[in-house]
């Protein structure tokens, strides 16, 4: 596996413009869940576990992140890409490893984890992360 990681300039800018909050599948997830009554705040850096959870529910010590399938190697929709494809699957694997460690960390630090893959409808999203509210 070739460890270059250059890339063109017009690929890194590309890249600088993803959104790493307040996506789409977010937004959509976060106004399911207000609809639904709950409360949150978003974009809320956990400092103990180094992580940023894309929705925290503080009265149930609840965090949630919504996964890209790109970018964290969903079953069901990631697709390796033709260029450079061993650098992302690895790129990949480095991603899903990161959020495993992640999850165990704040979930001993007492918090309650849902993860929720960008594709799945907010409703159902939303209705899940209201029944472990009530955990």
């Amino acid at each position: 596996m070739k460890n270059d990681t250059k890339v063109r300039p017009e690929i890194s800018e590309r890249m600088k413009k993803q959104r790493i909050a307040d996506t789409k599948p977010e937004l959509e997830i976060a106004r399911a869940c207000f609809r639904l009554g709950l409360r949150y705040r978003k974009n809320v850096e956990i400092p103990e576990a180094k992580t940023t959870a894309d929705l925290i529910f503080p009265r149930h010590k609840l965090l949630v992140f919504v996964d890209g399938c790109f970018w964290h190697g969903c079953p069901w929709h990631y697709k390796t890409p033709k260029t450079r494809s061993e650098w992302w699957d690895a790129k990949v694997e480095r991603n899903k490893t990161r959020d495993s460690k992640k999850t165990r960390k704040l979930r001993r630090l007492g918090w309650k984890v849902v993860r929720v893959w960008e594709h799945v409808e907010p409703e159902k999203a939303a209705l899940r992360i209201l029944n472990k509210t009530k955990d």
